[in-house]
């Protein structure tokens, strides 16, 4: 028995969802989201909740119930508060700036680097050592974060680059003479 999968996802004020076959979409004061479940599972809406429930004990519709239930939960999170990641810079002359719909980065390589930001998200830079990455999409925020990331990871020896907040960055020692 999936112990995720039992719970029903509970809509807040101002979330109204429909069901049509095997397709969810909820619609909130953020904007509007939908997903498709597989066959696996089946969809009910009771009291204002959706409920997830697996057809048959096949181990592939187990695992789609607890997993159709998270992606259901993720809609109605994201429509209604939004997901969040934040990034930060660590490096002497290590700077973000936002420009219109590019993020230009300096970090340290002999030219600057212009990341396009993506329709369905949005990119803001607080500070000059800070990103900050929103939208109702979780995949996509975390995607986003993670492709801004990838332009330079932080190093084990200065810790220097580009880490997520409250990230933990082993520290090697260097070397000795």
């Amino acid at each position: 028995m999936s112990r995720i999968g039992k719970k029903p996802v509970g809509l807040a004020k101002g979330v109204s969802a429909t069901i049509s076959g095997q397709t969810v979409e909820v619609k909130g004061p953020k904007g509007t989201r939908s997903f498709t479940a597989t066959d696996d599972v089946t969809l009910t809406m009771d009291e204002g909740a959706i409920k997830v429930t697996p057809r048959g004990t096949s181990k592939r519709a187990r695992q789609q119930w607890g997993m159709a239930r998270s992606m259901v939960e993720n809609l109605v999170i994201g429509v209604t508060d939004g997901f969040k990641k934040e990034l930060e810079i660590q490096g002497v002359g290590y700077r973000a700036a936002m420009a219109g719909n590019v993020l230009k980065l300096s970090l340290g390589y002999s030219h600057e680097v212009n990341f396009d930001v993506p329709a369905g998200v949005t990119v803001t830079s607080p500070k000059q050592t800070e990103i900050v990455v929103e939208g109702i999409d979780q995949q996509l925020v975390g995607q986003v974060a993670a492709n801004i990331r990838e332009w330079k990871k932080p190093e084990p020896y200065k810790g220097k680059g580009i880490r997520y907040k409250g990230e933990f960055v082993f520290r090697k020692e260097g070397k000795k003479k």
